[in-house]
C-alpha cells in the first residue's frame, strides 16, 4: 500500500476477542457507530503479527484469551516501538483492576452496555488527541 494509499484509509481499532459471537457483534455495532476501520482478531498470536500492518490508535481486547491474556497482549504491543501510547480497553466479567490501574488501561465488565463501550472508545481517542498535540 502506498503512503497515499495509507493516508486515505480510516484509522484503525484493533479487537482483539476469541468469542467469535461477541467478536462479530463488536465488528458490526463498532463498524456501523463509528467512522473507524475495525480490525478483529480471534487469537492473540495473530494480533501480535498483524498490530504493525494496521497502525491501530485503540486495542479493545478480551482478558481471558488463549495462549496470553489481554494484559500481557497489552504490555506486548506497548513494548512495541510506536505502539507506546496506544490506549487499550479490555473486558471481562472479572477484571484484574489493581493491575489494569497500574498500566493505566481502562476496564469494562462484561456483559457490557454498548452505549457505554462506544463513549468509552470516544472519550479514550479524544485524550489520546490531546496528549498527541500536546507534545507535538
Amino acid at each position: 500500500m502506498s503512503q497515499t494509499e495509507e493516508s486515505l484509509q480510516p484509522p484503525a481499532i484493533l479487537v482483539v476477542e476469541d468469542d467469535l459471537g461477541i467478536g462479530t457483534f463488536l465488528l458490526e455495532a463498532l463498524t456501523l457507530a463509528t467512522p473507524y476501520k475495525i480490525v478483529l482478531e480471534t487469537q492473540s498470536l495473530s494480533a501480535l503479527q498483524i498490530v504493525k500492518e494496521i497502525n491501530p490508535i485503540l486495542f479493545l481486547f478480551n482478558y481471558n484469551l488463549p495462549q496470553m491474556n489481554g494484559i500481557e497482549l497489552y504490555d506486548q504491543m506497548h513494548a512495541m516501538q510506536g505502539l507506546e501510547d496506544i490506549p487499550a480497553i479490555i473486558m471481562s466479567a472479572r477484571l484484574p483492576k489493581q493491575v489494569m490501574q497500574q498500566r493505566k488501561i481502562v476496564g469494562l465488565s462484561k456483559p457490557f452496555n454498548l452505549k457505554l463501550l462506544l463513549g468509552t472508545i470516544e472519550q479514550l481517542l479524544a485524550q489520546s488527541l490531546a496528549r498527541r498535540n500536546l507534545n507535538s
